[in-house]
């Protein structure tokens, strides 16, 4: 199969209406839509490690869903004499590698695909919360059995294979209704009240963030847990939050690539801690 005809039964899958080319994020960032595809290999971002692990995989075409070089709209221009870009490129063409972003027909589709993953890492869609107000086309809400955030901490450090988690509130809280805020939708998507306001208007112990601003929910929490409230904050960060999403993007694809195989390569959290 050739990487065009892939993109575009992935896309139509995903039940959305293809979004026209100025209006999305989703662009081939290198090779050609023509070449035929050996391999495919699906990670939250194209880091130089996962290339390379995708060059030693023998695949020839990488599915990421976060940007190759560096901002939201994968701009080049401001690039082009930076040795850094000049290096990374010339690794991706050496070995016709072929990048496709699979990002915002992902998340707006007839089900987002990044939650989807994170349901099925965590079997949180059992507990999934239908209907909930001011989130039907943003984030998640889960009820789940009772824990703390301290049980939750290391629930997800060993299922993430984190080290450390950031959190606000006191870890012996009680935890049952959880907000799930993936990615960059903890900034509020451009609006920096509607997450406070998410879990005000739902009533949630817990909110498990990608990003965060410091002082947005986080100062918001933290001001709730000093004055006797229930709640809590878990920061997963961007890349945790989200791989999980192209964890299990191959197997959703089966159906689509006749036989082609494909590979998960983790982009790994992007920090060391010392």
């Amino acid at each position: 199969m050739k990487v065009q005809e892939i993109i575009d039964r992935v896309i139509a899958k995903t039940g959305c209406t293809p979004l026209p080319y100025d209006k999305t994020c989703d662009h081939i960032m290198t090779g050609d839509p023509n070449q035929e595809v050996t391999k495919i290999v699906t990670t939250f971002m194209a880091t130089v490690e996962v290339i390379e692990a995708a060059i030693k995989a023998g695949a020839n075409f990488i599915i990421t869903h976060e940007p190759t070089w560096f901002t939201g709209k994968d701009d080049t221009d401001w690039l082009l004499e930076d040795p850094i870009y000049q290096k990374k490129r010339k690794l991706i063409e050496e070995h016709q590698i072929a990048i496709w972003r699979f990002h915002d027909h992902m998340h707006m589709g007839s089900e987002d695909g990044i939650y989807r993953g994170f349901e099925l890492e965590t079997g949180w869609n059992q507990y999934r919360m239908k209907e909930v107000p001011g989130m039907e086309h943003f984030g998640a809400c889960y009820e789940i059995p009772t824990t703390t955030l301290a049980q939750l901490c290391e629930y997800f450090k060993q299922q993430l294979s984190m080290d450390v988690i950031q959190i606000v509130g006191d870890p012996q809280m009680k935890v049952s209704k959880v907000g799930v805020l993936v990615g960059g939708g903890s900034l509020g998507l451009g609006f920096e009240e509607l997450p406070m306001k998410l879990m005000h208007k739902n009533q949630l112990d817990l909110v498990i963030c990608g990003d965060i601003t410091e002082w947005t929910i986080s100062a918001y929490v933290r001001d709730a847990a000093a004055m006797g409230f229930n709640k809590g904050m878990l920061v997963l960060g961007h890349e945790r939050s989200e791989e999980m999403g192209m964890k299990y993007l191959g197997e959703w694809m089966q159906d689509l690539v006749e036989g082609t195989p494909i590979e998960f390569i983790d982009a790994k959290e992007p920090f060391t801690y010392l």
